[in-house]
């Protein structure tokens, strides 16, 4: 076997999951023997999205984060009110400098080689996991892949929605943004689809990402997404002259779809392995605590196999629960949330939408919602499992 085509490690795919993985494995002395190839289709070289988080204290990459904010408005047709984070705060990296600041650092580490080409098929072997490519085969002893392949298959006991967003990075004539308040969610938009509501992230006083964002079963027309942005931002904001500088859109499953942890060998990453969050569709802080868990193991145990807590499942629970009222619309999003922000701390619901939050905290926070829809939902999906 061709010892060039054979590594400890294959990651493929190289977003957000893979390059995370990358970077931890760079950092640790236990593993700095090991051989690591990256297989990405494309180099990446453009802005192509962003991803926006709460966390407490410092993280991974917190020299690239690009905007961090302290307060943030939560605003619906009755309640509004400017939020203080902490301990908490809410932070943004850009895909450009989270991309160059990955690949920057692997261009100096002889321990990882990347390739530019698209995998057609990754299968477990006698030895390890063999990955095949337009190009070649490569060999490897784990393979973590966050390629999603196709859409998960569905299935008639499941729930599928979609979180699918259009955003603008604007840019005003004159000063009309408070730097250091974001909007987290403002649902004083149109909820005909179903979940509906925009945020902002001011950059500065004339420069702001505005992002219009839906938890709906199908798209929308992409004319519906840029109207709705710009009555929003000529209407609520009160922004007659502007400039768009950029778009980004994007589309992340919400489903209980049980998506695969490992096969074998393979150990599955981001989306592709259930990192995004069903009922909220947040992704970026799951990933992280993920590649920090795998990492661990190999350093400890010299394999990548780590298992859901049982904890874990208690919350899958809970998504599960509010995806089926989002879903048929029991309760409208904009109302739940609403409630959520108006009667809990957000330190309680930060944490509880983390999945960290303890039992105590939980039964709190449910008692600030009406109880029979969440009821009859959790009776629904028991029968139905």
């Amino acid at each position: 076997m061709n010892p060039t085509t054979t590594y400890d490690y294959i990651i493929t795919g190289g977003g957000c999951a893979g390059l995370s993985l990358v970077m931890r494995m760079l950092k640790s002395d236990a593993l700095k023997n090991k051989r690591i190839l990256l297989v990405e289709q494309e180099a990446k070289k453009s802005n192509d999205r962003t991803w926006c988080y709460w966390e407490k204290g410092e993280g991974s990459f917190e020299d690239i984060v690009f905007k961090k904010w302290d307060h943030a408005w939560f605003h619906a047709d009755e309640y509004s009110s400017l939020k203080t984070l902490a301990p908490y705060q809410y932070k943004m990296i850009r895909g450009i400098d989270f991309y160059n600041h990955c690949y920057d650092a692997i261009k100096i580490d002889d321990r990882v080689n990347v390739v530019n080409e698209k995998v057609v098929s990754i299968e477990n072997g006698a030895t390890g996991v063999v990955v095949q490519t337009e190009f070649g085969q490569y060999h490897g002893k784990y393979v973590f892949n966050s390629i999603l392949f196709q859409q998960p298959e569905k299935q008639a006991n499941r729930i599928y929605l979609l979180q699918h967003f259009k955003g603008w990075i604007i840019e005003t004539e004159q000063p009309v943004f408070k730097p250091a308040e974001a909007t987290l969610m403002d649902f004083r938009v149109d909820q005909t689809h179903g979940t509906a509501f925009v945020y902002v992230m001011p950059f500065s006083e004339t420069k702001a990402l505005v992002e219009y964002t839906l938890f709906t079963p199908s798209l929308l027309d992409d004319g519906e997404y840029d109207n709705t942005l710009k009555q929003y931002v000529e209407n609520q904001l009160s922004i007659k002259n502007y400039t768009v500088l950029e778009k980004e859109f994007g589309v992340i499953p919400m489903t209980d779809h049980k998506f695969p942890e490992r096969e074998g060998n393979i150990i599955y990453l981001g989306t592709a392995g259930g990192k995004t969050k069903p009922s909220s569709g947040y992704t970026y802080r799951f990933i992280q605590k993920h590649v920090e868990a795998l990492v661990s193991r190999l350093e400890v145990k010299g394999d990548p196999f780590i298992s859901s807590k049982p904890f874990e499942k208690r919350f899958l629970l809970y998504d599960r629960i509010l995806l089926n009222i989002l879903s048929k619309r029991t309760l409208e999003g904009k109302d739940i949330f609403s409630m959520l922000f108006k009667r809990n701390k957000i330190n309680r619901l930060f944490s509880f939408l983390d999945n960290e939050s303890s039992m105590l905290e939980e039964l709190y926070l449910m008692n600030t919602l009406p109880q029979w829809p969440f009821i009859k939902s959790g009776l629904e999906l028991i029968t139905v499992d």
